[in-house]
């Protein structure tokens, strides 16, 4: 068991009522902060959760041993600010937004010198939204990344990692901020937006009674949160626009390969991207 016994989440949507979830069934007090009225309601009455309020009440904040921010990335500077004067003393806090250089030196630079604030993301997720929709299985077969820096102690880390295990992620790795955003831009960002221009790449109502499953694995993720997905993108748009690029260089390829007729080098496509695909076979 984890020594923080009682852990506040803020902001009760898909991921934080998901942390709720497993941190309760692990044996942990778990508290809610979320101006969702009818999402505090519903953790409390699952038993998700064993206190909730809709607005940020001292006494919830200052009992907790332990604070996971589940805001959106443009929020969490603005919450600390206004409510870290109620934290307990050598805390730690941590995070799981999907973006890291754009949240961490900052929350880091407006932190308490008692509190320590380390960043991680947890790779998981759904294509609905809101703590009604919270399962925390999905975290069974998912990869939790830790992205500590300097100001980050080997105390700090190991809660976070210890959390990723409590919350029984498939496999806990450590990357810097840097190295993270540059990771996401390819593996879910762009996969994303590739999502999301299929589906707005022509009229396809008609085309519902016909679709096969591979139409729908692929755009599976094309449903999509609007306002928290702008806000990724944007704040790690200098590493999500070269993956852009790449992918439409790649693509144009394909393109002139069947213009051309050249069944050589589409072959060698087809088969260079079976076997990449296979490292990502789940065993």
């Amino acid at each position: 068991m984890m020594k923080q016994k009682t852990f506040l989440i803020v902001g009760l949507g898909l991921i934080g009522g998901c942390y709720a979830q497993g941190l309760t069934k692990q044996g942990y007090t778990v508290y809610a902060v979320d101006p969702d009225e009818e999402a505090i309601r519903f953790a409390l009455g699952k038993g998700y959760i064993q206190k909730g309020a809709s607005v940020p009440e001292p006494a919830l904040i200052g009992a907790a041993d332990a604070v996971v921010l589940g805001l959106y990335p443009t929020k969490m500077v603005e919450w600390i600010k206004e409510n870290q004067q109620y934290f307990k003393s050598g805390i730690f806090v941590t995070d799981v937004s999907g973006v890291k250089r754009a949240v961490v030196y900052d929350v880091q630079a407006v932190m308490r010198p008692d509190v320590e604030f380390i960043a991680a993301h947890p790779m998981a997720g759904r294509e609905v939204s809101g703590v009604k929709n919270s399962d925390n299985r999905i975290f069974l077969e998912a990869n939790y990344i830790v992205t500590p820096t300097d100001q980050n102690t080997a105390e700090g880390i190991e809660f976070a990692e210890e959390l990723g295990r409590t919350l029984r992620f498939d496999r806990i790795t450590t990357l810097s901020p840097e190295e993270h955003d540059r990771m996401i831009g390819y593996l879910s960002q762009l996969t994303h937006a590739i999502a999301v221009s299929l589906m707005n790449a022509n009229p396809n109502e008609h085309l519902v009674a016909y679709t096969g499953d591979s139409f729908r694995d692929l755009t599976r993720i094309a449903k999509i949160n609007e306002t928290m997905w702008t806000e990724l993108f944007f704040l790690n748009k200098d590493m999500l626009v070269p993956e852009i690029d790449a992918f439409i260089a790649a693509l144009t390829h394909l393109k002139e390969q069947v213009e051309t007729e050249n069944a050589e080098e589409l072959s060698r496509l087809f088969v260079q991207s079976t076997e990449r695909r296979k490292l990502f076979d789940k065993a």
